[in-house]
């Protein structure tokens, strides 16, 4: 059985937010301090970000810095984690160029996350082939450092099926040489898309309904205290609706036991506050102030340690040099054995060289 190794990332197209910090980025630090495994990897996916930034790379190349100070304030350690740039490994374009082959048009055209995808950019008139071939970028994103593990949301899915099918049709075309990744979701429901504090369905730069990693805490209480609720709970006696409510969503993924034993003891836990909101009686701005109790708890050493790391910017690119070389020499290794299994090694087949020069050996 294959060692289990995770590879994850994000396109570098603006600064990390608190849905990406509770749907991936707490869970990568818990998995890289595992034990379980053998290596974890992740992935700034600058590339990807390019097929649909390519007009404005100024934005994707200033946001590479954001990305890698947001890894590491949450807690992902270069000494356990290589942490690299997905257009440095440039293994990672000719084996999608070989995989190419082993997918349809018509495939790729079937891929739910593609469709949508393409409906939300506006793309179905002029479809970029960078960006229609996203699926199979991804496949060798995966299978070039040979991922086991591979932490997506549901609505990624279809990505990781369709590289299990060109895993799968390559080894049996060539050479069993590629490894299946299996998909890990999160298991907490709330954390798998957080919505925006305006309650709408999707953090969004460009709504402003963000709290950011790099937020000060003056930012954080502001955005809370501004946060959507429930617009029929007009009074405090008035009976509160939970569907739709955003605070007790960030609530279900935030909160645990204990925040309620230092932040608001007359609860004992989150259904006992829903409950009573539920009945009346409760009002937004103290539900409101837990949760920015909670969230600040959350981010304070997330600060201290961007803070850290802001200071010398020269370390960070250093660490981003170093991840992307270990990342090329195991993505190199796996282009080796791809190359061989497609009998397009030429130059390092001593025996192709041999037999056909005995094939072609003339007698005097």
């Amino acid at each position: 059985m294959a060692e289990k190794i995770i590879l994850t990332g994000d396109r570098p197209t603006g600064r990390l937010h608190v849905g990406h910090y509770v749907g991936s980025l707490k869970s990568r630090v818990e998995l890289q301090n595992s034990g379980e495994y053998k290596r974890t990897m992740i992935m700034i996916a600058d590339a990807q970000a390019l097929t649909d930034n390519m007009e404005n790379p100024e934005k994707v190349r200033q946001n590479i810095i954001e990305v890698a100070l947001d890894y590491l304030s949450v807690g992902l350690d270069p000494q356990k984690t290589i942490i690299f740039v997905q257009s440095q490994i440039e293994q990672l374009c000719e084996l999608s160029f070989y995989y190419m082959n082993l997918v349809t048009v018509a495939r790729l055209q079937r891929n739910p996350t593609v469709k949508a995808e393409i409906q939300m950019r506006n793309f179905e008139s002029s479809i970029p082939v960078g960006f229609f071939t996203y699926p199979i970028s991804q496949a060798a994103d995966i299978t070039a450092f040979k991922a086991t593990t591979v932490p997506v949301g549901e609505d990624q899915l279809p990505m990781i099926e369709q590289t299990r099918e060109i895993v799968r049709k390559f080894n049996s075309v060539y050479k069993e040489v590629l490894v299946e990744p299996e998909a890990l979701i999160p298991e907490n429901e709330a954390c798998l898309r957080l919505p925006g504090t305006d309650g709408k369905a999707k953090m969004s730069k460009s709504l402003g309904n963000c709290i950011y990693l790099s937020d000060t805490a003056d930012e954080v209480r502001r955005k809370v205290m501004d946060m959507y609720t429930d617009p029929l709970h007009l009074k405090v006696s008035d009976p509160g609706h939970l569907e739709g409510n955003t605070v007790f969503t960030y609530l279900d993924a935030f909160s645990c036991k204990e925040h309620f034993e230092r932040y608001l003891p007359e609860y004992n836990n989150l259904d006992e506050l829903k409950a009573h909101y539920q009945k009346g009686g409760l009002g937004d701005m103290k539900v409101k102030r837990f949760l920015e109790a909670i969230i600040q708890e959350e981010l304070e050493p997330v600060r201290k340690r961007r803070a850290e790391y802001e200071k010398d910017i020269y370390a960070v690119y250093d660490i981003l040099k170093k991840g992307s070389e270990k990342a090329r020499n195991i993505a190199a290794q796996t282009l080796s054995e791809v190359k061989s299994a497609m009998k397009i090694n030429y130059f390092d087949d001593e025996a192709l060289i041999a037999s056909q020069a005995e094939k072609y050996k003339r007698e005097d």
